[in-house]
């Protein structure tokens, strides 16, 4: 049951040729650039591309201890570091309780009370933790449950 198409390009190519052969001094240039612009087109849409998979890197182990240390090395070696990362926290806390004096000092020097202010802040971390502590026991409460079950 072959239906003869509505969509029938012979009429289209013989109205395309009738226009064509009519003699306007652009014709051939115009045709050129046409099929300049087409092929352009169409070689970029077509040109394959291949991509080589990256080289696998290589990978180099750094160590940072010497191989063979004893206990007693790595006891005093953690007992070094624990010292040097709590003179770290407390020259940090140091210097937040420095910035805070600093802003309470600003605060009363600009009429606002400080002490109100502390004390809400101080509120509102508590209800924060008490929140966390919350949290944790709920999630200590479900681990509980799925490791009875």
């Amino acid at each position: 049951m072959l239906r003869k198409s509505r969509f029938n390009p012979s009429s289209g190519i013989a109205d395309f040729w009738n226009e064509f052969k009519k003699p306007t001094p652009y014709r051939w240039p115009i045709l050129g650039v046409s099929a300049l612009f087409t092929c352009t087109l169409l070689y970029a849409v077509t040109k394959e591309r291949y991509y080589y998979p990256p080289e696998r890197p290589t990978i180099e182990y750094i160590t940072s201890f010497e191989d063979g240390r004893s206990d007693a090395e790595i006891a005093a070696s953690n007992e070094e570091n624990q010292r040097r990362q709590d003179a770290i926290a407390a020259e940090l806390e140091e210097i937040a309780e420095r910035k805070r004096e600093l802003y309470r000092s600003l605060g009363r020097a600009s009429g606002m009370d400080v002490d109100a202010m502390e004390r809400q802040i101080a509120a509102e971390r508590a209800a924060e933790e008490a929140e966390l502590e919350r949290i944790r026991a709920e999630r200590e409460e479900r681990a509980g449950e799925t490791s009875r079950q």
